[in-house]
């Protein structure tokens, strides 16, 4: 059995974009109003559940995919970590798994493939386990497929509340420690052979944050792990965002012009101008629930795509005209010009997200009341992956520094601005302080840029590399590689 992955040029982007209903999905790219965007689909999800009374797996998008998990097929499964693997401690914890036995032969030397679960519950990985990813490349080598939860995630969870000090063991050598434990010594169920690693080869797979683990832990556990396939993914429609935010950047500096432009949103009494711009960057989010199989993933980004070029007027002939055409202008009181595309920008805002406000869009969507930030129960399940960043990853995403750069991102989104999340949210611990600015130096020590190891394929995300260069800016880092085809696994 052959598994084959060519990597021509290939680049990861580790991306920074939200698109579900989990907590870290709604942190990557907004910070604080990420958490207000968490807590209103939360609402939502209240709503849905009176109205169908039928619990569902989510998958990425909420609004457009819902799975159920197959619990018969893929029983939770349990394995007993510590929780802090660097010291003397004797405290545990269970780390949830999922496993895929259905083309495992005993004796054939086929390898196991790991997903890991990144930041999210594990529950959502489920559908990668049943018809995804993990089950194409179990049917091609007859191997083993593992859906590995993250701890701290879903329900493997080893602390009682999320406070600041609670959350110390989340950070990235915990979490590799748990993959290279679980991988050296677990026994699966039903299966009496010994597959652990490196005995077998074990293949780890990950996408975005997870894809990074992936290339970590080749890194990191080069004896336990024999290959890793580390993924992601570059905006369609970008033209039309980039005039945009230039337009609304310059309109935001017209004090004449600016409640007219955020009563066009819906957003007129939203008071901090920063706040506004963030809501007004939440469709972006949808990019990250794109997969090669919209029956698994989201439509929701190409979606907002047509209905910022949506004719007005029924005037199907401006839409193929440049964006910023005269003929595509609409006239507006106090002789502003807009794109059209800019009103369908408002309408989509409005529809989609302003619409699910039911109080003022101040409680909604405001981000500098450090009040709203300080809840630690297990239901905040935001704190996770937005601790994460504060600590260590540092995903903070500002519009380029180079005014002259081409951009999607506002010039009011600026470093200040995705970072105070981190001082409202995290008050000092008795044992543990967040960092003024996250320790990024403990991922870059990894690779950075240079990241490379045999058996490392590190596939999609070319072009989000030139979008990370043109359109906005990371404050983290960016993992690429320019080696030849190469072959992960092979075995007669």
């Amino acid at each position: 059995m052959r598994l084959a992955v060519a990597l021509l040029s290939s680049t990861l982007l580790l991306t920074a974009n939200a698109a579900s209903a989990s907590g870290a999905d709604y942190i990557r790219a907004y910070g604080a109003q990420g958490v207000n965007l968490w807590r209103l689909a939360n609402r939502e999800r209240v709503k849905e559940r009176h109205i169908s009374q039928r619990p569902a797996l989510v998958v990425q998008d909420t609004s457009n995919i819902v799975f159920k998990a197959d619990t018969e097929e893929f029983p939770d499964q349990w394995f007993t970590q510590p929780i802090d693997h660097f010291s003397n401690s004797s405290d545990t914890f269970k780390q949830r798994y999922w496993i895929n036995t259905r083309h495992y032969t005993p004796g054939s030397g086929g390898p196991v493939i790991v997903l890991d679960g990144g930041e999210t519950s594990g529950e959502d990985r489920i559908p990668f386990l049943d018809t995804g990813i993990v089950e194409i490349l179990a049917r091609a080598t007859g191997g083993v497929g593992v859906v590995l939860e993250h701890r701290y995630y879903g329900k493997s969870v080893p602390v009682p509340d999320f406070s600041t000090d609670n959350l110390r063991w989340l950070n990235n050598d915990q979490a590799a420690a748990d993959s290279a434990r679980f991988m050296a010594n677990v026994t699966f169920p039903g299966i009496h052979e010994d597959l652990t690693a490196p005995n077998t080869p074990w293949i780890y797979y990950g996408g975005s944050y997870a894809g990074a683990r992936a290339a970590h832990m080749k890194i990191l556990y080069p004896d336990l792990v024999y290959g890793a396939i580390a993924s992601s993914g570059i905006p369609t429609c970008a033209r039309q965002l980039e005039h945009a935010t230039l337009a609304i950047d310059a309109l935001l500096g017209v004090p004449y012009a600016k409640r007219y432009l955020k009563s066009l949103f819906g957003l007129e009494d939203l008071a901090h101008d920063d706040d506004f711009i963030s809501v007004l960057e939440t469709p972006l989010g949808y990019w990250q629930a794109k997969v090669w199989d919209p029956a698994v993933g989201s439509t929701k980004f190409d979606e907002f795509c047509a209905f910022l070029d949506k004719p007005i007027l029924g005037n199907d002939s401006v839409s193929s005209l440049p964006v910023g055409h005269e003929d595509r202008l609409v006239h507006l009181p106090g002789g502003i010009k807009l794109d059209f595309s800019i009103l369908n920008y408002a309408q989509y805002i409005k529809e989609n997200f302003v619409s699910q406000c039911d109080t003022s869009v101040e409680d909604c969507f405001g981000t500098y009341n450090d009040s709203n930030f300080l809840a630690t129960g297990l239901d905040q399940e935001w704190r996770l992956w937005l601790f994460q960043v504060c600590t260590e990853w540092g995903f903070f995403s500002t519009a380029p520094p180079d005014p002259a750069y081409p951009r999607i991102v506002s010039k009011l989104l600026t470093l200040e601005y995705s970072s105070k999340i981190c001082r409202q949210a995290y008050p000092a611990g008795k044992h543990f302080v967040v960092p003024p600015m996250p320790n990024i130096t403990a991922v870059n020590a990894l690779g950075d840029f240079a990241i490379a190891a045999d058996r490392l394929a590190i596939i999609d995300g070319e072009g989000e590399l030139s979008l990370s260069r043109c359109l906005f800016r990371r404050h983290m880092l960016i993992l690429t590689s320019s080696r030849p085809l190469e072959t992960l696994y092979s075995a007669q």
